[in-house]
C-alpha cells in the first residue's frame, strides 16, 4: 500500500454527518461564518494536536439542489463557484472558502481527502429521447420490455459554467454518455431503464446485419458494465442517471477532473464513492491515472459484510488503493446488540472474524460508524453506544488498519434521530484520549491476548512508547483481569481513562483490570498534562 501520510500512526477523521447543518454564503457572497466550510476551518487547530492527519471531506460539488449533500451530483467541476440549480455555492460553501480550509490543512500537516461520486448524475438540464429497455429490479440483467423511445434528464449544459465560458471542462452530457436512468419523462414512470442502441432499421435482418457490424468492429451495443458487482444479477445501476464509463469522452473528463482535483484544487486523496457500482477497470485505471503526479490516497466504498467482494475489487484496482473494513464494523454491531440483548453469544473472540483487517491490513481502514451506519440511513447499522469506547480502542491502538473516527461520534449528529457525543466518561471525552493514547503509547511489535468471550486484551511493546490494553463486555458490576508481559519488573504502569494502577511483577507481567463494558488502556506512570478539548471549539 503507497504511504498515504506521513505520521507514523495516521488518523483519518470523518468531518461531516448525514444531517450535518450548513449555511452557505449568499448568491452574491464568498463566505459565511455559518458555512460547513467554515465551521471544518476553524476546527482544524484543534484536530491537528489530537494527532488526526487527513481529514475526509463531504462531496462538495454543485447538487441537485442548494441543501444536497453532495451524492445528489450535478457538476463535477462546479466546487460551489458558478451561479447553477439555485445557487452558487454548494451547501457546505463556497469555492473560495474550500481552498481556504486546504490552505490552513496543508499548514497543519493535515491532508484533504475528497468524497469522488463517480457512479452518476442527477437533475439534467433538458430531456432527451433515447431507446431503453426497463428491467427487473431483482436482476437487471432481465429486460421486462422490448426496445422503446423515452424522454428523460440526461442533456447537461451547466449554464452557469457555460455563461462563464466552460471553465476546466467543455464537455456537456448527453445521453450517450449515460446506460441508465430512473424516469420517462413521456409517460411520467419511475422504473430502472437500461439505454440502449436504437434500432437501426424496422427491418428485422438490417438490425441483425448492424449487430454483426458492431460485434465485428469491437463495438457490442450499450450495456450495463459488466465488470462490476453480480448482486441484482448487475450491480451497475444504482440511481438517477448512470454514467457510461465505456464512452471515450466520458473517460477523458473524469480522468481530467481527478488530476485536476489533486493538481489545481490540492486535495491528497480520494474516497471513491460507490465502486461496486461502476466498472472496476475504470477504476483501476483512474486510480493509476490520478496517482502519476504524486501520492495519492485511494480508499473505495464496497459497503458488504463479505470480505471476498471487496477483495474482488482491490484485486482489480490494485495495492495502491485501500477499501473501507465493513465486515468489521459489522462484528463491532454483532458484538454489542448481543450484548444489548443479553445474549450469550456475546464473544469478543470473533472480533475478527472475517475482516479485511485480517486479510489485508495495509489496504483495510478501519471505522466504527459513518454517514451512511448511523440511525435512520440506508446502511444503518446499530452500534451499542456503550460499547463505543471499546471500538476505538481497538482500531486506534493496535498495530494494522487506517483508523478513521466518525464526526458524529467526536461532535454529535443533527437530525430526527440527533445524538449527543460518544464515547463520554465522567469529565473524560474518550476519543481525543484514545487519540492521544495511538499518537504517544501505540508503538511497538503487537501481542494479542484475545482468549476468552467476555474480554480480550493486546500489548505494543515499545520499550518507552508502548501500551497494554483491556476490553470488557462483561456485565457493569464486574471486573475483569488479563494477565499480558510487558515492561520491566517493579514498574508501576497506570491507566490513561481510569485511576487504576498496576505493578509489573518479576516475570515482566501483570493483571490489568478493567471494568464491565469499558476499556483500559495502561502505560508506564509518568505525568502526563490534562488534554484540553472542547467539543463545542468552532461548532
Amino acid at each position: 500500500m503507497m504511504n498515504h501520510t506521513r505520521s507514523v500512526n495516521p488518523v483519518l477523521f470523518q468531518a461531516f454527518e448525514w444531517h450535518t447543518p450548513s449555511t452557505p454564503p449568499t448568491p452574491h457572497e464568498k463566505f459565511s461564518d455559518s458555512s460547513h466550510w467554515a465551521r471544518i476551518k476553524r476546527l482544524l487547530p484543534g484536530l491537528a494536536p489530537l494527532g488526526i492527519t487527513a481529514i475526509w471531506l463531504p462531496p462538495g460539488c454543485k447538487a441537485n439542489d442548494p441543501c444536497g449533500n453532495g451524492y445528489d451530483c450535478y457538476d463535477l467541476w462546479d466546487l460551489g463557484e458558478f451561479d447553477q440549480k439555485w445557487a452558487r455555492s454548494t451547501k457546505w460553501g463556497s469555492r473560495e472558502e474550500l481552498d481556504a480550509i486546504i490552505q490552513s490543512a496543508k499548514e497543519l500537516g493535515i491532508d484533504c481527502i475528497w468524497d469522488a461520486v463517480l457512479n452518476h448524475k442527477t437533475a439534467g438540464d433538458a430531456t432527451e429521447v433515447c431507446w431503453a429497455v426497463e428491467v427487473d429490479p431483482d436482476n437487471r440483467c432481465k429486460d421486462t420490455c422490448t426496445p422503446k423511445q423515452i424522454e428523460s434528464w440526461l442533456q447537461y449544459d451547466f449554464p452557469g459554467r457555460d455563461r462563464a465560458g466552460m471553465p476546466y471542462s467543455t464537455m456537456k452530457w448527453r445521453a450517450e454518455h449515460f446506460n441508465g436512468t430512473d424516469w420517462d419523462e413521456r409517460s411520467k414512470k419511475g422504473a430502472i431503464y437500461k439505454i440502449v442502441d436504437g434500432p437501426v432499421s424496422s427491418n428485422p435482418l438490417s438490425r441483425i446485419a448492424g449487430k454483426i457490424k458492431r460485434d465485428l468492429l469491437g463495438k457490442p451495443g450499450k450495456d450495463w458494465a459488466d465488470d462490476v458487482s453480480n448482486i441484482h444479477g448487475n450491480h451497475d445501476y444504482l440511481l438517477f442517471c448512470n454514467i457510461y464509463h465505456k464512452n471515450p469522452e466520458v473517460r477523458q473528463d473524469l480522468l481530467k477532473w481527478g488530476q485536476w482535483m489533486v493538481k489545481d484544487v490540492g486535495v491528497k486523496g480520494f474516497r471513491l464513492d460507490a465502486v461496486q457500482h461502476f466498472s472496476y477497470n475504470f477504476s483501476r485505471e483512474w486510480v493509476q491515472h490520478v496517482q502519476r503526479s504524486g501520492p495519492v490516497f485511494i480508499v473505495g466504498e464496497v459497503w458488504t459484510h463479505l470480505t471476498w467482494r471487496i477483495l474482488e475489487w482491490l484485486d482489480k484496482v490494485g495495492p495502491t488503493a485501500s477499501a473501507y473494513d465493513a465486515p468489521l464494523l459489522c462484528n463491532f454491531s454483532r458484538i454489542g446488540e448481543d450484548v444489548r440483548n443479553g445474549s450469550p453469544n456475546a464473544d469478543l473472540r470473533t472480533i475478527l472474524r472475517d475482516c479485511l483487517v485480517t486479510v489485508r491490513p495495509d489496504q483495510a481502514v478501519t471505522v466504527v460508524t459513518n454517514h451512511d451506519t448511523q440511525i435512520g440511513q440506508t446502511s444503518f447499522t446499530p452500534m451499542y453506544t456503550p460499547l463505543k469506547p471499546l471500538w476505538y480502542a481497538f482500531i486506534l491502538l493496535r498495530k494494522d488498519g487506517y483508523p478513521c473516527v466518525f464526526w458524529g461520534d467526536l461532535y454529535g449528529t443533527q437530525g430526527p434521530h440527533a445524538e449527543p457525543p460518544s464515547c463520554i466518561k465522567g469529565e473524560k471525552k474518550l476519543i481525543p484520549e484514545l487519540l492521544r493514547a495511538r499518537q504517544l503509547f501505540a508503538h511497538g511489535p503487537q501481542t494479542d491476548y484475545i482468549d476468552d468471550a467476555a474480554c480480550i486484551g493486546w500489548t505494543r511493546n515499545d520499550p518507552e512508547k508502548g501500551c497494554a490494553v483491556v476490553l470488557s463486555i462483561a456485565p457493569e458490576d464486574e471486573t475483569s483481569t488479563k494477565k499480558m508481559k510487558i515492561g520491566t519488573s517493579g514498574e508501576m504502569w497506570m491507566d490513561l481513562l481510569g485511576d487504576r494502577e498496576v505493578c509489573i511483577d518479576n516475570n515482566g507481567e501483570a493483571e490489568f483490570p478493567v471494568s464491565g463494558r469499558q476499556v483500559a488502556v495502561f502505560v508506564k506512570k509518568q505525568e502526563l498534562s490534562p488534554l484540553e478539548f472542547d467539543l463545542n471549539c468552532g461548532i
